[in-house]
């Protein structure tokens, strides 16, 4: 499963990047204004230290047109920019346009709550689709039972949109989509950072050290 860190905080992205799992990196406008920069400074900074692996950057124009103007203006930040384009009426017919016009646009389909607004974004072609796991999860539904679902219907027809597994709110959900076999996870820093803790790592490296002290172990 190939992880993307959710966020538009440029240090953020760095840390990610140095440990060396950085397989993307996906933003919006609410975290793009986080970071108390410009919008076109953030995303500029980010293109500029990721120039290799996919950044999402989303559009903010609602109606058919705008969308697909706003896509071909972000794809030109760089090769690697794909466009967030939200699962709507126009959003889907923005992306469908886009591919019959020879647009060389990747896009990601947001804001999909359902697996047949998942299924649509597959017959227009989108490169992602981001199901919202905590945000279902916030309506009593099971954000991951909608997952397992896109999954299943990918696979069942080969669709070659990827998944990104999005709205992840802590380590089970990150666990759970791997499980599922998920293809992307977009995670938010300060979940990536609890993925690698654990309370009998922690216990076990202090035994460890203060064995070696016993033993003369220069440390």
């Amino acid at each position: 499963m190939k992880i993307f860190v959710d966020t538009a905080v440029l240090e953020e992205i760095l840390e990610v990047k140095k440990l060396g799992i950085l397989d993307g990196v996906t933003t919006n406008p609410t975290l793009v204004s986080k970071t108390g920069k410009p919008w076109k400074e953030a995303i500029s900074e980010i293109l500029k230290e990721v120039p290799d692996k996919p950044v999402s950057v989303e559009v903010v124009a609602t109606d058919c047109e705008g969308m697909k103007r706003e896509a071909k203006e972000l794809a030109e930040l760089g090769k690697n920019v794909v466009v967030k384009i939200p699962c709507t009426e126009d959003g889907l017919r923005a992306i469908s346009e886009l591919h019959r016009e020879g647009a060389n646009v990747k896009t990601n389909v947001t804001l999909v709550f359902s697996p047949l607004q998942a299924l649509l974004a597959a017959k227009v072609g989108a490169t992602y689709v981001s199901p919202f796991i905590g945000r279902i999860d916030d309506i009593s539904y099971d954000g991951l039972q909608v997952v397992e679902e896109i999954v299943d219907i990918y696979q069942f027809y080969g669709f070659e949109t990827e998944i990104i597994a999005a709205s992840i709110r802590h380590v089970d959900h990150v666990r759970r989509c791997a499980a599922l076999g998920v293809d992307i996870a977009t995670i938010p820093f300060k979940v990536i950072k609890q993925m690698y803790k654990h309370p009998l790592t922690d216990i076990g490296l202090e035994r460890f050290v203060k064995d070696a002290e016993k033993a003369g172990i220069s440390i």
